[in-house]
């Protein structure tokens, strides 16, 4: 089913992802949830590849990192030996859904969603230069 059609109860019903996984999608919905020991709401997401949900993401995380903790991308520090002064810009996103209301996180490559913890990494996947 198209995310897009789906409800906030449908999206909730997707199957979880195996913990201590990551995943690869070309967009994630972000749904609001309980409250987390900070006092901000928590979030689930949805991983998505062309528009229908693949599997479920956490439940505990408050705060999203776009491209990582610092927004330097992943392995940044193995690559650059030192926290870069630029980075090539990797055109995030966000919209909203029709049906459920969610927001959709997405950006001109693919995404890599880390880990399930009370912080969510998720990166842009490098696309090659030509």
């Amino acid at each position: 089913m198209n995310v897009n059609e789906m409800s906030r109860r449908q999206l909730l019903a997707v199957p979880l992802r195996e913990w201590g996984a990551e995943s690869e999608c070309d967009s994630l919905i972000i749904i609001p949830e309980g409250v987390h020991d900070s006092g901000f709401r928590c979030m689930s997401f949805i991983a998505v590849k062309d528009n229908e949900p693949i599997h479920r993401i956490s439940g505990y995380s408050d705060v999203i990192h776009i491209d990582g903790i610092g927004g330097c991308g992943r392995n940044w520090l193995k690559r650059y030996g030192k926290v870069p002064e630029t980075i090539r810009p990797n055109s995030w996103s966000i919209d909203c859904l029709k049906q459920s209301r969610c927001l959709r996180l997405f950006c001109r490559g693919k995404i890599t969603c880390g880990e399930a913890f009370s912080s969510f990494e998720v990166f842009a996947e490098e696309l090659k230069q030509t």
